[in-house]
């Protein structure tokens, strides 16, 4: 057995509602959830796919944050007050100088730390407003696990859950933008990843429309060997908690989260 999957854990994906253009709200609907996690013990809470700003790709360089971005500083003080690791989604630099903005996962530990995954494979249209970042895996040591972090596309690139594994992840996260149509399709592949590598899997989906794209919502955990252990109902806002046991038992259970709290 991995010997990561013998420490109690209880992590959460964030299924949140955003709103577009308005990143002060959805600043403190990330609080609100950070607030509710903290309440269950969360060690890592992760958000979806561009959570700060929502997935609107035209407005992605007017909303570049850096490590030390005042957007980001009442959520890693959160992180800090309540000792909790938070990954959450917002446009970045690029990995090379003069390249278009990233799609990035930022990385809040509770230390007081960044980190920043910035997203692998690009789809579609992000291509017009987006570079792709440059590694193949980025494996963390997030809540004492070593975890993979993915952003939506990446994990239908059956190469990135086969290098995060290759690395020595034993979680594999991604924030995502999930429509209905998409959802069967890629929440089984997230599922064989759990399967085939005996990898822990959260995705965190947005929980309304953002974009243009209707999401699904349907956040989930998959403990490794592929079996789903909890998703939300449907789309909303809600907290998709996944604890681990002594034994390396996974349960798991469904929390509405009030943003306006």
């Amino acid at each position: 057995m991995n010997p990561f999957f013998s420490r109690p854990l209880l992590i959460a994906a964030a299924q949140i509602t955003v709103v577009a253009h308005d990143v002060a709200r959805n600043a403190q609907t990330h609080l609100a959830f950070v607030r509710a996690a903290a309440h269950e013990g969360v060690q890592l809470l992760v958000f979806p796919e561009l959570s700060l700003t929502g997935y609107e790709l035209p407005q992605l360089a007017a909303h570049v944050v850096h490590a030390e971005h005042p957007l980001l500083a009442p959520l890693h003080q959160a992180a800090r007050d309540h000792g909790m690791t938070l990954v959450v989604g917002a446009p970045a630099p690029p990995a090379r100088a003069g390249g278009l903005p990233a799609i990035g996962a930022w990385v809040l530990n509770a230390d007081g730390s960044v980190a920043l995954y910035r997203k692998r494979h690009l789809h579609g249209s992000e291509v017009q407003f987006a570079s792709a970042g440059v590694e193949d895996a980025l494996v963390l040591p997030l809540a004492d696990t070593p975890t993979a972090l993915a952003i939506c596309a990446d994990a239908t690139h059956p190469e990135h859950a086969n290098a995060a594994a290759t690395a020595g992840a034993a979680l594999y996260a991604t924030g995502a933008l999930i429509s209905e149509q998409g959802y069967g399709p890629e929440s089984a592949q997230l599922q064989a990843y759990a399967r085939d590598h005996a990898m822990a899997v959260l995705l965190s989906n947005h929980g309304g429309p953002s974009g243009g794209y209707v999401s699904a919502g349907r956040s989930a955990f998959w403990a490794p060997g592929g079996a789903l252990v909890v998703a939300a109902p449907g789309a909303g806002d809600w907290l998709v908690l996944a604890q681990r046991d002594r034994e390396g038992a996974w349960s798991g259970r469904v929390a509405p989260v009030d943003a306006a709290a």
